[in-house]
């Protein structure tokens, strides 16, 4: 069985490679009863995609791009996004589970309600994404992402790692984020640092949150008052 691990987390990567398990190609993500299962969708271009109560197990999604994006009461597991350009992306109601996100588009995104189990993003773009009230009900890694101005409220991320990501101005609007490694990233741009108690960081980057918090502060250095 495939894993990531960075540090102390370790996701269980999709199972796409086992005896027996083949890929077939598909024209569609829409399939019989809502539900695709061991299949290879690739480099497709569509104005909307819109899956709702559907069912996606054991398969590839590499190159598709689309312009606006719905899923709604979605159920994903095992599987791989590679390539892929869904900005603009509505996501609600939905389980992820054992899946990767890798070299993909999702600016603009907003996920809601939305259940993480062993989840890896990598090498992707989220700026100035929305995630409401996610949960990570297993581990969950961002590598190497850029989550510029992206908002994470009231989520829960306790089992989740952050590492070597873009971070400016990144902000955490309530949650629970007891247990997140921070570690690997430059913390001096986040907002909402009240939020963050109890997460893992190193003793270096302490210097970083101080940054944080006095731009969240609007201070006032005394020493450019004028005289």
């Amino acid at each position: 069985m495939d894993t990531r691990r960075i540090r102390r987390t370790s996701v269980t990567l999709p199972a796409l490679n086992e005896p027996g398990l083949y890929l077939s190609n598909v024209t569609s993500l829409e399939g019989g009863r809502g539900r695709v299962a061991e299949f290879n969708y690739a480099d497709a271009e569509l104005r909307d995609l819109d899956l709702a109560e559907a069912h996606l197990m054991h398969g590839r999604v590499s190159g598709l791009k689309a312009q606006r994006t719905r899923f709604d009461k979605l159920r994903v597991d095992s599987v791989e996004f590679s390539g892929c350009d869904l900005s603009s992306l509505q996501w609600a109601d939905s389980k992820v589970s054992r899946a990767v996100f890798r070299d993909c588009k999702l600016m603009g995104a907003a996920l809601e309600d939305v259940t993480l189990d062993n989840v890896l993003f990598e090498y992707c773009k989220l700026d100035y994404s929305t995630f409401t009230r996610i949960r990570a009900a297993g581990s969950v890694i961002f590598s190497k992402c850029s989550l510029r101005e992206t908002t994470f409220i009231a989520a829960d991320l306790g089992s989740g790692l952050i590492d070597d990501c873009d971070l400016r101005q990144t902000e955490f609007d309530g949650g629970k984020y007891s247990g997140l490694d921070l570690r690997g990233n430059d913390l001096s741009q986040l907002r909402g640092l009240a939020s963050l108690k109890k997460v893992v960081i190193d003793q270096a980057q302490t210097l970083q949150l101080a940054e944080a918090l006095a731009a969240e502060l609007d201070v006032t250095y005394g020493e450019n008052l004028p005289e």
